[in-house]
């Protein structure tokens, strides 16, 4: 067939019987299945069914209407939502196989395994994947057998195809539940091959997150109880870590790998492997947590993030290092509230022991006959247990590398062991006390989310800190001249632990722009007397009720709760859902930023009770939105969006209101898929609204915990605030003594045991 001219208009239409005669313009160009061009006039009051049916009468086809469709020469399926917008900017079409056609075509030739045209099948069916219709029927073609035989079949360009294929068929929530654990396997030793392509390695690494998050204990609803979950036949949500970590657990080197990726010169890479990183933290069990977290910090982890911090160059790998914060504050925490018992956990013992044979001191009696061992490095009895229970296994393992880190340890234990009872510094007491003032500095106290919005490389080096600092408080001691009196022992601790506090928060002042030999300086330089009146000048301006041991622990607890508080306003402003413009991304110019302005300029977005999609409708003008997800067809899945970035899109030129066209409005945000780009290009009515729906965003995701404005940090802080001055309005104002310290007693050995009622 020649080149010529057709219309696509309603078969029921009739011409005049004399017709002017006027050449009538194209609106656009069509490429038939043979490889001609067409030019088409398109009536857009058509469905795209009608046009596709009048343009194979016109061309004369011999196939049926429903075994083709229209695709944009960039391969966007035509649709009835977009067909308008592609008719008025005159794209160039295609009149293809119908995405049913195609897919079982492709699935068929998946199956004979051809090299001639396996590589081009794939390539086609990582794009066309994502398509509802494409998808349904490849899923019914068993294409997903014949892709899985696939990857294990090829390699290089081929396997990369194939598996960004399976990576776009796991952001539906079906058809992919027949994957099984030798299938996650096959995924686990593509990442573990240093030798693999990194190509090959970024779609792998994105499928085994999406296996980890495939977890039972995610189809909960917000607010169920934690009943035991159903999962209906032909669910995707069976996976989850446990799955996930046994065939790790199968390959060694996989999480060395993956690490080691953390630095390489792909950002795409490094972004993929953080967010697998994260993913396996936030969803890591009970029984495994140990020794997944365990392996981890072994591989040096933490260095490897600080390094990202000072080297990364894509806006992504921010709230993926932000995230990464959060977890590792969850499992400081985590750390700090398990019990060290040594007759239980031979790690615990271990660690015991290395601290002891490292002090180079001899077991003893005292004058009362008594074990005299662990008093002498400074606990206040021999029950170690006791000792750390305030800091728990955290507090242990920093003492364990003060020790490690310091050749000397044992003539600065000598060293104090050589004074008066009275005034030897308690060496393990000072430890724990800088745990407790580190912990208070970096909000540890905090099991759920962290309220940093800034990077924090000192604090994942918490250990090497904890050395710093009690070697600080160490030295502030015999400066002071602490204990002359053996009666003023306990206040003089007190004293220094305050010194001690002061000292922290300078010199960890703006942590993610000072150096470390900054903070070395600050704490191994620094004077007694400039602390001291440095020290006393805070005082002048704070209450030191603040820094009583009782009121710090109250502290934390209203942290605690104020915290899940404004979590659950944010929360319930997503299911509330709200307006918003659609923004146009920033950078984009001529016919880029043509095909990127939204075809209506609001929006409105409701997260459902799930907590799963974000539901959203889009509109020429706000209207009235019913309660529930009816007036909301289109939806992002939650766990697509791997950032939530702000400051990235201005409003359309003809809603331009504030900075200059083309320019970030400081309202905007976007919802990025690390392998496809923006999902959502928003624009907030005002600030609150902003800080409402960007962090409520990053604490329903399943891999993310960080706040990202100074607003929501700043309602958790006064809410504290306020909690702890009302709570302490009666003590204060009858001006009562708070003791520094309490004695709890020891806990209960066994549950042979009740609370007795007191009128």
């Amino acid at each position: 067939m020649s080149a010529g001219e057709t219309s696509a208009i309603p078969s029921g239409s009739s011409a005049p019987a004399k017709a002017p005669q006027k050449t009538l313009v194209p609106t656009n160009t069509v490429l038939t299945p043979e490889g001609h061009q067409v030019r088409a006039r398109i009536d857009p009051t058509l469905t795209v069914a009608d046009v596709v049916k009048q343009l194979v009468l016109n061309l004369k086809l011999d196939e049926p209407p429903t075994n083709f469709a229209l695709r944009s020469d960039m391969d966007e399926l035509v649709t009835n939502d977009n067909m308008r917008k592609m008719i008025k900017g005159k794209a160039n079409l295609k009149l293809v196989k119908s995405p049913k056609r195609e897919a079982r075509d492709i699935a068929h030739k998946l199956s004979e395994r051809d090299d001639k045209n396996l590589k081009f099948s794939l390539f086609s069916l990582q794009k066309h994947i994502k398509e509802e219709d494409f998808a349904h029927e490849f899923i019914n073609s068993g294409g997903v057998m014949y892709l899985v035989e696939t990857i294990y079949a090829t390699h290089g360009n081929t396997l990369a195809y194939a598996l960004t294929a399976m990576q776009n068929l796991m952001e539906l929530d079906y058809g992919w539940d027949t994957l099984d654990e030798h299938f996650i396997y096959k995924v686990v030793q593509i990442l573990s091959s240093p030798q693999s392509l990194i190509n090959v390695c970024r779609p792998a690494t994105a499928i085994l997150k999406k296996f980890v998050e495939a977890d039972p204990a995610n189809t909960l609803s917000a607010g169920s109880t934690s009943s035991p979950v159903v999962i209906p036949p032909g669910s995707v949500d069976r996976y989850g870590f446990t799955i996930v970590f046994e065939q790790m657990r199968k390959q060694r080197g996989l999480l060395e790998t993956v690490i080691s990726r953390l630095g390489s010169a792909d950002t795409a890479m490094a972004l993929h492997s953080m967010m697998l990183i994260n993913s396996l933290l936030a969803h890591a069990k009970e029984d495994r947590w140990e020794e997944f977290v365990t392996e981890l910090e072994k591989l040096n982890i933490r260095k490897a993030v600080v390094r990202l911090m000072a080297s990364h160059t894509m806006e992504d790998l921010s709230s993926s290092i932000l995230d990464f914060q959060a977890n590792i504050i969850r499992i400081t925490n985590r750390k700090k509230m398990t019990m060290v018992e040594p007759s239980v956990e031979p790690g615990h013992a271990a660690a015991l022991k290395f601290i002891w044979l490292n002090s180079k001191l001899e077991e003893e009696k005292d004058e009362l006959g008594q074990t005299l061992k662990w008093r002498k490095l400074g606990f206040e009895s021999e029950d170690v247990t006791a000792g750390f229970h305030d800091v728990g296994v955290l507090g242990l393992e920093c003492l364990r590398s003060f020790v490690q880190s310091n050749p000397e340890f044992s003539k600065l234990v000598y060293e104090q062991l050589s004074r008066p009872q009275e005034r030897r510094c308690p060496i393990a007491r000072a430890s724990n006390e800088v745990v407790e003032l580190l912990s208070e500095h970096w909000a540890i106290f905090a099991p759920g989310y962290s309220t940093s919005t800034a990077f924090q490389p000192f604090f994942l080096d918490f250990a090497r800190v904890h050395a710093l600092a009690t070697h600080f408080f160490i030295r502030m001691w015999t400066e002071s001249g602490a204990a002359t009196d053996s009666n003023a022992s306990r206040d003089d601790f007190n004293r220094i632990v305050a010194l001690v506090r002061s000292q922290i928060k300078v010199a960890l002042r703006d942590e993610n722009t000072r150096s470390w030999n900054e903070v070395e300086r600050d704490f191994l330089d620094s004077e007694y007397r400039a602390v001291r009146d440095r020290q006393m000048k805070e005082l002048e301006l704070e209450d030191d009720l603040l820094s009583k041991v009782p009121v710090r622990n109250l502290k934390k607890k209203l942290y605690k709760e104020s915290f899940e508080f404004v979590r659950q306003q944010r929360i319930q402003c997503l299911l509330q859902g709200a307006w918003f413009m659609n923004g146009v991304p920033v950078g984009s110019s001529g016919s880029k930023e043509s095909s990127r302005r939204p075809a209506r300029p609001w929006r409105f977005m409701r997260i459902d009770n799930g907590l799963r999609y974000l539901h959203y409708v889009d509109s020429a003008v706000k209207f009235p939105v019913r309660a529930g997800l009816e007036d909301l067809p289109e939806r992002i899945d939650i766990s697509a969006i791997s950032e939530v970035a702000t400051g990235t899109c201005a409003p359309p030129a003809h809603l331009h209101d504030g900075p200059a066209p083309g320019e970030a409005s400081p309202l905007s945000f976007s919802l990025l898929n690390a392998h496809a780009g923006s999902l959502a290009d928003q624009i907030a009515p005002d600030a609150s609204r902003w800080a409402d729906w960007t962090d409520g965003l990053n604490m329903v995701r399943p891999d993310a915990g960080h706040v990202a404005s100074q607003e929501t940090a700043g309602f958790v802080d006064a809410l504290t605030d306020i909690g702890l001055k009302i709570q302490l309005l009666n003590l204060s104002g009858e001006m009562v003594d708070i003791p520094s310290g309490l004695s709890a007693g020891q806990p209960p050995r066994d549950q042979d045991f009740f609370f007795a009622d007191f009128a």
